[in-house]
């Protein structure tokens, strides 16, 4: 059910509304990282979406969309990640902006390249969190969410997303307990191979994004961390 992400450990997240120099896009696609995600918050739109996409694919790297908005889907992207935000306040982020899509794309919709993300937003002071009208969670909370994506739902990926801070290790090596078959999936806040290396233990893929903008060294070191853990 989690294919094709079984095997795969660091993601790097590209922002379409961010600039990213040639030399440094090269620095991520050739990294060793698994993937390239692309996507966003704020004015993510079709053209910037496109081509950062097309520079992406001078290399021979997995590359995903992770979709943020109708207008801002192209073809030609290995993957499409599709977030349902469980602890948003309004069901639209859970449910109704993907029944629109199905509405209005079906006919032409490949579901083999889909996959469903279980997201939990953790960081009230996020763009990402206010956004989608995210509501607060404890750890019971987060594991019950877990429980469901694991076994009701079920869903291929659980994304515990901190945007922009570093979260709780302990509270993500608590959700690891609770999944075997849906891929765990860390994002938020990791700035060094050591942070890389702590959430590396307990969720299956990490996501690196902020960091590619302020130190690309920093950013590669996390590529190498992350093939020294041992789950």
């Amino acid at each position: 059910m989690s294919e094709p992400f079984n095997n795969w450990r660091h993601m790097f997240k590209l922002d379409p509304n961010k600039y990213i120099t040639e030399a440094d896009l090269k620095a991520v696609c050739q990294s060793g990282t698994d993937a390239i995600m692309i996507g966003g918050t704020d004015d993510v739109t079709l053209d910037d979406v496109i081509n950062l996409l097309a520079r992406v694919r001078q290399y021979p790297i997995p590359c995903l969309l992770e979709v943020s908005n109708l207008s801002s889907i192209t073809p030609g992207f290995d993957h499409y990640l599709i977030p349902t935000v469980l602890n948003s306040g309004h069901k639209q982020w859970m449910i109704d902006l993907h029944h629109q899509a199905v509405k209005t794309y079906g006919d032409w919709i490949d579901w083999d390249e889909l996959f469903m993300e279980g997201y939990i937003m953790l960081n009230p002071a996020s763009k990402a969190y206010q956004y989608t009208n995210a509501t607060a969670v404890n750890t019971e909370d987060v594991v019950a969410y877990a429980r469901l994506i694991e076994h009701l739902m079920p869903l291929p990926i659980m994304y515990l997303e901190y945007s922009g801070i570093y979260g709780d290790s302990a509270l993500v090596k608590r959700v690891s307990h609770e999944l075997e078959k849906t891929v765990l999936v860390y994002g938020g806040g990791i700035e060094t191979a050591e942070q890389a290396k702590e959430m590396a233990a307990h969720a299956q893929i990490i996501v690196v994004g902020d960091v590619i903008y302020r130190d690309i060294n920093r950013a590669i070191d996390t590529v190498e961390a992350v093939k020294q853990v041992e789950q």
